[in-house]
This record gives structure tokens, sequence and C-alpha cells, in this order.
């Protein structure tokens, strides 16, 4: 996702109301150093669900492809550093359906990852948290998505 610029986020913010704005600095006021990355979600990326989705996902294939595979143990840094990013983007959406959907784009990029995290422990435990995470969310949506989610929960 790119950041918008603090003179792109002014005018933006000028043609709100006041009580829009008022929600959206108590909002930011939880955040400290990712608040124009979340005011940047809140302005462009809302409305369009769909898209921030598929720009994360991009984003996360790039990580997965610049990764250092000479051991295990730079593995393990760039997989938590990838995932700390996507917990960071499931929070500005709060959207249950966001974070299944990245959730599983992460653990199927993580699955198909060589070498293999199989013969890693940690990276094993790490992939298995987030199954777990991914089927404790599923629970909460629709029963329809959870139908879909669980198909695609499957097959990983």
């Amino acid at each position: 996702m790119k950041t918008a610029t603090v003179k792109e986020l002014k005018e933006e913010l000028n043609h709100l109301s006041q009580s829009e704005l008022v929600e959206l600095c108590l909002r930011l006021s939880r955040f400290k150093k990712e608040n124009k990355e979340l005011l940047t979600y809140l302005l462009y990326e809302a409305s369009n669900e769909t898209g921030y989705i598929e720009g994360i996902k991009a984003e996360i294939a790039l990580q997965f492809t610049e990764i250092n595979t000479d051991s295990y143990y730079y593995i393990k840094k760039s997989v938590r550093k990838i995932l700390r990013r996507v917990k960071t983007y499931i929070r500005y959406s709060k959207i249950k359906e966001t974070e299944v959907e990245l959730l599983l784009y992460f653990c199927s990029e993580l699955k198909k990852m060589q070498p293999s995290i199989a013969h890693n422990v940690t990276l094993t435990n790490l992939y298995n948290r987030q199954i777990g995470l991914i089927k404790k969310t599923i629970t909460s949506l629709h029963e329809d998505l959870q139908y879909d989610y669980n198909l695609m929960l499957d097959e990983l």
C-alpha cells in the first residue's frame, strides 16, 4: 500500500464533516507509527476493500520472493516481518473477511515456499498458529462465507 503525502491527506480531510473528522481522529489515536498509513486506508482504501486486499496480496507475494533462503534463520526473520505487516493491515481494516483472506494468502505463500517449512519446527508452529486463528475467525462469519473459506482452508 502506497502511503499518501501529508498534502494529499490534508486536501482529503478538508472534504469531510466535523463528526467524520472526530471519528477518524479517535481511531487514529490508537496508533502511533502507522498514522499516515491508517489515514490512507480510511480515506482512500476503505471504500474499495477488494482492491485493498489485492494490493496487500501483491505486496506479500513480492516480499516472499525477496526472502533470503540461505538459512532457516533468515527465513524465520523474514516470515515474521511479513506476518507483522499483514497483521498491521488487518488491524487497519477491522473486517473479518479481510483478515481471513489475508491470512489464507499468507499461509498459502508460506506453504509453497522453498525450502519447505516442514523441515523447521518454528516455521511449522507459526503456520499452525495462523491456521488456528483462521479457523477461529471463520466461525464468526456468515454460514455461506464459512463454507467458502473452509473449502479454501481445506486446500491448505
